[in-house]
């Protein structure tokens, strides 16, 4: 007896190793800095807190309809109204156990057998992961880094075959930090018009963006706003990661069949966090005040991260979103460190991890070999710190 061959296509992370190192050397009583975070080093705010109490107090510990309650999914409906200038009803709306889960239905709701995704480089690691086990065919289109790693219309519409039903567009990127202006958006919206392409947005790192806003794609036409699924979540906007709760917004269609097949699957998402959801998208006085809060603090570790690796000598991209920094690590391979041959990110991060107690995410598994990825959900003293011992290890392999 054999498993299933779509189970054995689906690539392990990289990242899970580097991660589950640094944490057995810190329970080993060992210093170690993480930029491994993929999460907001913030509590959940009090308000979401204490909604989440009020929901246990007033017994919302049953099922509720598989797409979510009806007070979330307006309340959705009034955010995307408000901030993106998008119509939705709450049929419209598919509330799901996280980003990852909105992004599986989406896929499964569009997908056939041997359909291609066209997925830009870099890219979030879980997304051609998914793709497979929606019996989708990644296919990758290498941006430029002089584009700040954004997908042109032109990369697009060579990529494009007659087997090509849908793009991924994440927006603020992870890892790049990228985010698109109005004007990049319309040139990719006219490529997809043309092709009739669905469009899968992924857009939940959209309230950390820095010196420009955001734009959904969605926005750029009602052509383009019938072809888009949009992804987005409480995760990164109110750091609500262990809530679980993300959601989809599409047309009658696609949100039928998403809802539907997650009746089968997992049911309703956790009644207690639907309704501490509810509350956080309609208190916009607290909200507003956590997320201006929030965004400032990260823009503040932003700037220092890039002074001080521009201090050490690394080249990086300049993020304008998000909460990363991708770094080149090109110049150090093929040197040595104590016996150790640094042959590709993931060596050097688990050198750095081993000689410097830096924990960095190797970008490998993003499809970006040259590069490392750097979380700015530390503090600036950990910040100052892990850069420290960074600067050090690099000046021992010749980097000034």
């Amino acid at each position: 007896m054999d498993i299933a061959k779509k189970a054995k296509q689906i690539s392990p992370s990289l990242t899970l190793e580097i991660t589950a190192k640094a944490k057995k050397m810190k329970a080993d009583g060992i210093r170690v800095v993480s930029f491994a975070a993929g999460e907001p080093d913030f509590n959940t705010p009090d308000y979401i807190i204490e909604a989440g109490h009020k929901a246990l107090d007033l017994g919302m510990t049953k099922y509720t309809p598989a797409a979510g309650i009806m007070e979330l999914k307006t309340a959705i409906c009034e955010k995307l109204k408000n901030d993106n200038a998008l119509d939705y009803s709450p049929a419209n709306i598919v509330v799901s156990n996280g980003g990852k889960h909105s992004l599986f239905n989406a896929f499964m709701a569009i997908l056939d057998a041997g359909d291609e995704v066209i997925i830009p480089s870099p890219y979030w690691l879980s997304y051609p992961e998914i793709v497979k086990m929606a019996s989708g065919v990644p296919v990758f289109v290498t941006t430029k880094p002089e584009n700040n790693f954004k997908i042109t219309a032109v990369e697009l519409e060579n990529a494009i075959t007659d087997k090509t039903k849908a793009f991924i567009l994440n927006n603020p990127n992870n890892p790049t930090g990228a985010v698109y202006t109005r004007s990049e958006l319309n040139a990719l919206a006219a490529v997809i018009e043309k092709h009739n392409l669905y469009v899968v947005s992924d857009e939940i790192y959209e309230k950390l963006t820095y010196e420009r806003r955001h734009h959904s794609i969605a926005a750029c036409s009602d052509v383009l706003k019938d072809r888009t699924i949009v992804i987005n979540g409480m995760s990164k906007t109110y750091s609500m990661t262990g809530w679980r709760v993300g959601y989809a917004a599409a047309n009658d269609q696609i949100s039928s069949a998403m809802s539907s097949m997650q009746s089968h699957i997992t049911s309703n998402v956790n009644a207690v966090a639907q309704y501490a959801s509810y509350i956080a998208l309609s208190d916009k006085n607290h909200g507003d005040a956590f997320l201006e809060d929030m965004r400032a603090t990260f823009d503040a570790r932003r700037a220092l991260m890039m002074l001080r690796l521009s201090r050490i000598g690394l080249t990086y991209i300049e993020p304008k979103g998000a909460f990363y920094v991708m770094v080149c690590i090109k110049q150090f391979e093929g040197k040595s460190f104590e016996g150790q041959l640094i042959r590709s990110a993931y060596d050097l991060a688990s050198i750095l991890l081993e000689h410097a107690q830096v924990a960095v995410i190797p970008c490998e598994s993003f499809g970006a070999p040259d590069y490392i990825r750097l979380s700015y959900a530390a503090s600036e003293k950990d910040i100052e710190r892990g850069l420290d011992s960074m600067a050090s290890f690099f000046a021992q392999l010749g980097c000034k």
